[in-house]
């Protein structure tokens, strides 16, 4: 049997389940996952193999309009990861309808060369009649039949799965067979954090909060030590993240260094400082540092 492997760009509006349905691909936690949309920043990619191929998945910012530098630069990351790549899975959210979103992407999609897998997601939030009703609407909006998933409770996943394979070329085995995505250990941890902060704080902390490891070190005991900054862009976000005591930030670390332990399988010294850097979202030089050019 011939091996099969690929690139598969998911893509889709903000907060429709993107790196919800790439963990759940995956089989392990590679992106950041938050009930806030735009939670991803970057152009992640996650690795699937099984014995008879390989997928390369690219999880994407969610498309929105731009209302900053790094808005404009999320958006970048979206439409640069259609290039040179096999697959696009658009995702379309099934608890809702068709949005001014949607049709941009669709859009800027309808014409690519690439084939185009059309999902529609969070139909654990729907009844049967209601996902019927949906599934009709979005597939008479694309032209193409849109598959029903959830991503959340892993439902039809596996049909997707066989869709995706079905549509790659025959290729190469790119990455070794245990390793689940191409990121580095710095940037895995600091959206570790970044996703605790997201979760612990809610809607009392806006977007402009970021995150750089700026040390990790294996100590003598085989144990690690990361120190990490958390920049905010203003004053009283510092305090909301430090909170009563430094009672709120003790909890960011407490949740972050678990994960990161359970990731490295070894006890890890978790060292989290708060900055304020003001307006960084709108300045090319702090934009690069934060990763984010």
């Amino acid at each position: 049997m011939s091996y099969k492997s690929g690139f598969v760009t998911v893509i889709g509006r903000p907060n429709v389940g993107k790196s919800t349905l790439v963990n759940s691909l995956v089989g392990e936690k590679i992106n950041i996952i938050s009930p806030r949309p735009q939670t991803t920043r970057n152009s992640i990619k996650a690795i699937y193999t099984e014995d008879d191929g390989q997928i390369i998945f690219i999880d994407t910012p969610g498309i929105h309009q731009p209302r900053n530098e790094l808005d404009k630069y999320m958006l970048d990351e979206a439409y640069n990861s259609l290039d040179g790549i096999d697959v696009i899975i658009f995702i379309l959210d099934g608890s809702t309808y068709w949005g001014k979103n949607d049709q941009l992407i669709y859009e800027q999609i309808k014409n690519s060369n690439q084939e185009i897998i059309y999902v529609m997601n969070k139909i654990d939030k729907i009844s049967n009649k209601e996902l019927i009703k949906r599934q009709k609407n979005y597939s008479q909006k694309v032209g193409k039949q849109v598959i029903p998933i959830s991503a959340l409770n892993n439902k039809n996943v596996d049909n997707l799965l066989e869709q995706i394979f079905s549509k790659l070329p025959e290729g190469p085995q790119y990455y070794p067979e245990d390793m689940i995505t191409d990121q580095i250990e710095r940037f895995v941890f600091a959206e570790m954090i970044r996703e605790k902060i997201f979760y612990l704080t809610r809607e009392e902390v806006p977007y402009g909060v970021a995150v750089l490891v700026e040390e990790v070190k294996e100590r003598k005991n085989d144990d690690y030590y990361i120190r990490a900054n958390i920049y905010v862009e203003k004053k009283s976000h510092k305090g909301i993240i430090i909170g009563k005591n430094g009672k709120m930030l003790k909890k960011i670390g407490q949740a972050a260094r678990k994960e990161i332990e359970d990731l490295m399988q070894t006890k890890v010294y978790l060292d989290l400082w708060v900055k304020v850097l003001k307006d960084w979202r709108e300045k090319d030089n702090l934009l690069k540092r934060m990763g984010y050019k």
